[in-house]
């Protein structure tokens, strides 16, 4: 399997991760509140929490869709600040990654 195979692959198992998990807070929230007051404030919290999870699993899914395209212009690995190659440990952590570390925490 080549290099791009690989990252695609990679690439396309955390989409089916995050899709599952959006499916599964998607269930949670349209879930009926509870009539007891006290009960719908704890939930309306919950609500919220989830709801942030749910936005931060959009955002990774377009920032996969946006590291599909990489790999074939040659673009995949390479900072898009500084021209370095980005460290394979950083790439297999978040293999979404656009900068190296130098250039993501500077």
């Amino acid at each position: 399997m080549s290099n791009n195979a690989q990252i695609r692959e990679k690439l396309n198992a955390r989409l089916a991760e995050l899709a599952s998990r959006a499916d599964s807070l998607e269930a949670e929230l349209s879930k009926p509140l509870e009539a007891d007051s006290e009960e719908q404030a704890i939930a309306r919290e919950g609500e919220e929490t989830m709801e942030a999870l749910e936005e931060a699993a959009l955002q990774e899914r377009e920032q996969i869709r946006g590291a599909w395209a990489r790999p074939e212009s040659g673009h995949y690995g390479v900072c898009a600040k500084s021209g370095e190659d980005i460290a394979p440990a950083r790439l297999e952590a978040m293999p979404t990654a656009t900068r190296c570390i130098n250039c993501a925490t500077g």
